[in-house]
């Protein structure tokens, strides 16, 4: 396991970021049920956490998008990142909302974002991938260029994985579900046998029901 994966897949645990439930599950926006939760918004109330999350997250883009010209955060779990990584890296940062304002300037985008610019956008999970990737979507049709998008976890689901290639955006993250859970039953967060209940959810998380 890869050591920023294991770090963070830690310290998302001893902030109680990740809660597993399969006994009680959890019912997601979309109507799905879940026994696995992955807050990374938690990330934000812990200065030290706050701060390994926005380096890491610089140092990915660094390493992986050396071209980028800007910063683009996805709403609304992402603003704050996607503003503290901006500002890691001194770009311009701006962010995408769900959908335009019904007032004022009816914006999509909020802030200013060169037409043409080289755009990392920054999540702070995947899950589907929809959301994501309608601001990618958005941020094309205002002339950007993506040129791919950080998280910092994803569930790695086959629905997302499929999704990212079909829109042909790169995506890395810190950590990931694998990670998580490795490091969940290391340390006897959860037992060994509610692995294949997570892994039978995971593959099919839209039909499972618990």
């Amino acid at each position: 396991m890869e050591l920023t994966k294991k770090l963070l897949a830690e310290k998302l645990l001893a902030v109680k970021a990740v809660k597993v439930q399969p006994e009680s599950p959890f019912t997601w926006a979309s109507g799905w049920r879940s026994p696995f939760y992955c807050d990374n918004r938690l990330t934000l109330s812990f200065p030290a956490l706050r701060g390994f999350v926005k380096i890491e997250l610089a140092r990915t883009i660094l390493e992986q998008f050396p071209e980028v010209e800007a910063i683009a955060g996805v709403a609304t779990g992402a603003i704050a990142q996607g503003a503290l990584v901006a500002d890691e890296l001194q770009l311009p940062f701006a962010y995408v909302r769900s959908k335009a304002k019904d007032h004022g300037m009816t914006n999509l985008i909020e802030g200013h974002i060169q037409s043409g610019a080289k755009v990392v956008v920054v999540e702070d999970l995947i899950s589907t991938g929809g959301s994501s990737l309608k601001a990618v979507e958005a941020l094309r049709a205002h002339g950007c260029e993506v040129i791919g998008m950080v998280a910092s976890y994803t569930y790695g689901f086959p629905v997302a994985e499929k999704a990212f290639r079909e829109a042909g955006v790169k995506l890395v993250t810190l950590t990931d579900y694998e990670a998580v859970v490795a490091v969940a039953v290391e340390s006897g967060y959860i037992k060994s046998e509610q692995i294949a209940t997570l892994n039978a959810w995971r593959t099919a998380p839209d039909k499972w029901q618990g």
